[in-house]
């Protein structure tokens, strides 16, 4: 505890909040659940909020202020972010994600914020040597603290970019409700057999999810399970990649590109097996949504997914790039039912520590513990002054 009566002013630093991405979910979902009798929370948006993403921080009751960049280059309108922690006089800036992370540290400095957090959720720590050298001579150095968001991701943080140990610490991810919970019947919307087979993802469609390798799985899957079907919710600059791989593979009447939506929860209780072929991972929503929804899970073992999912206990993993292992464990969860099932039953009873409610309560700890460190002693030459 801070040894104050007074709330802690706490600024969540993104690029552009949205209740699609996982990581921009998971930064909202954070601000509106910490305690409101110990932090007073507020979000800057760099660029722009989705207007789902607004209503559901005004009716969280946090203050939010958009800077409205519209480009890279368009870094003049940063100012109002340095006159934000100027003025607001904030205890502690959490920045997410590698953009805010740079802006949130270097100005949250200048500014003199007590407590500067930078957030990386999920990239692969190789390759790109000038965002490496940004995360260690940059953001490392700001920075009160950097979290990762699985021991894998602080492991690789610190063998390859060099980031000292004792910056990195680790804090999950957490389950985020979406909003919408309306029944769907993803079948029937799709005109597919009430018994049709359906595998499901949710995820912005970005290269490092690996679709392609989904796509191909699919097609090894179709040969054993003619009813067969993927649907995939979500959008994203791989999209147009997908749906050509679609057209070329003969896959076209088993893929469903949904495009964003907002009733996830309900399309994966009805599905048979929720799937994953990342490349790379931090700490997936994705596998957290199945894993509450009581959908069997298969993934590649990558990232922090061999952290929350148990090979042959809580759901399959594979490794990465491989099709036919992919469609092998996917086949064998459609082939067996009530195994899927209890997979998933185990699953479940490994979700307490990821709610929303018993993570923020490890982030407000931490708060108040950096700005606890980061006050002057009695005894100190700046608390001689005050």
């Amino acid at each position: 505890m801070t040894g104050s009566l007074r709330r802690l002013r706490v600024l969540a630093v993104l690029d552009s909040p949205t209740d699609q991405g996982g990581a921009e979910r998971f930064a909202l979902g954070l601000v509106s659940h910490l305690p409101r009798d110990r932090f007073e929370p507020w979000v800057c948006s760099t660029r722009f909020a989705t207007p789902e993403a607004s209503e559901a921080l005004a009716d969280a009751g946090v203050s939010h202020i958009s800077l409205r960049r519209t480009g890279k280059l368009d870094v003049h309108r940063l100012g109002g972010l340095a006159m934000l922690l100027k003025m607001g006089r904030f205890d502690v800036v959490h920045a997410h994600m590698f953009g805010s992370n740079v802006w949130g540290t270097v100005l949250g400095k200048l500014c003199s914020t007590p407590v500067i957090i930078a957030h990386e959720h999920n990239w692969s720590y190789s390759g790109e040597l000038m965002r490496r050298m940004i995360d260690r001579h940059v953001i490392a150095r700001y920075a009160t603290r950097f979290v990762a968001v699985s021991e894998s991701n602080r492991t690789r943080m610190i063998e390859l970019e060099g980031i000292p140990a004792e910056k990195v610490l680790v804090l999950p991810t957490a389950y985020i409700p979406h909003r919408v919970t309306d029944p769907t019947d993803i079948r029937a919307e799709l005109g597919l057999a009430p018994d049709a087979k359906v595998i499901g993802v949710a995820a912005t469609l970005r290269v490092e999810k690996a679709l392609e390798v989904m796509i191909t799985a699919l097609a090894e899957v179709v040969q054993r399970f003619p009813d067969a079907h993927l649907v995939i919710a979500g959008d994203g600059p791989q999209r147009g990649l997908l749906e050509s791989q679609v057209a070329s593979t003969g896959m076209t009447g088993h893929v469903h590109l949904l495009g964003e939506r907002r009733d996830v929860t309900p399309i994966l209780e009805n599905v048979d097996v929720g799937a994953l072929s990342s490349d790379w991972e931090g700490m997936p929503l994705f596998v957290l949504e199945c894993m509450t929804t009581g959908t069997p899970v298969v993934a590649t073992n990558v990232g922090g997914l061999p952290e929350v999912v148990e090979h042959d206990r809580t759901g399959l993993l594979v490794p990465p790039r491989d099709p036919s292992a992919l469609a092998e464990a996917i086949c064998a969860l459609l082939a067996d039912p009530e195994r899927g099932r209890r997979l998933a039953a185990a699953a479940a009873e490994r979700m307490q520590g990821y709610t929303i409610d018993a993570v923020a309560q490890r982030f407000a700890d931490l708060y108040e513990q950096l700005v606890s460190e980061a006050a002057p002693q009695p005894d100190s030459p700046v608390a001689a002054q005050t």
